[in-house]
């Protein structure tokens, strides 16, 4: 079992940037794939950016590619999404998720994730 907790959301400017966080906890977090997602209202959740158990794999959604950056700090068992270059349209919340994975392997799909956390809300005004 692991338990996610998102943090970092809020209100922001279009052009602004913020920086999400998700703390594990339970199982070793080094062993876990991680994900983060978002789900605006009236639409499917989204694969954002995903990354491999020592950060050497990532992969980004077309839309946020150049202006997201995904990254994981394993001693503190903490999972970051940098999000510079904010449009309305990255309004949603926002989710980390993580699941089993080899070395270098990333999950895109998110029936592919075990655990979720509550969800951060992100709104970008224009």
């Amino acid at each position: 079992q692991v338990h996610l907790v998102e943090s970092g959301g809020g209100l922001v400017q279009a052009g602004g940037s913020l920086r999400l966080s998700c703390a594990a906890s339970g199982r070793i977090f080094s062993t876990y794939a991680m994900g983060w997602f978002r789900q605006a209202p009236g639409q499917e959740r989204d694969i954002v950016a995903a990354i491999s158990r020592t950060g050497i794999t990532t992969n980004y959604a077309d839309s946020v590619k150049g202006r997201f950056t995904i990254s994981r700090d394993n001693a503190k068992d903490t999972l970051y999404l940098q999000m510079n270059s904010l449009k309305p349209e990255d309004t949603a919340v926002y989710y980390c998720a993580a699941v089993r994975r080899g070395q270098g392997l990333v999950a895109l799909n998110a029936n592919e994730y075990a655990y979720w956390g509550q969800g951060t809300q992100v709104t970008v005004s224009s």
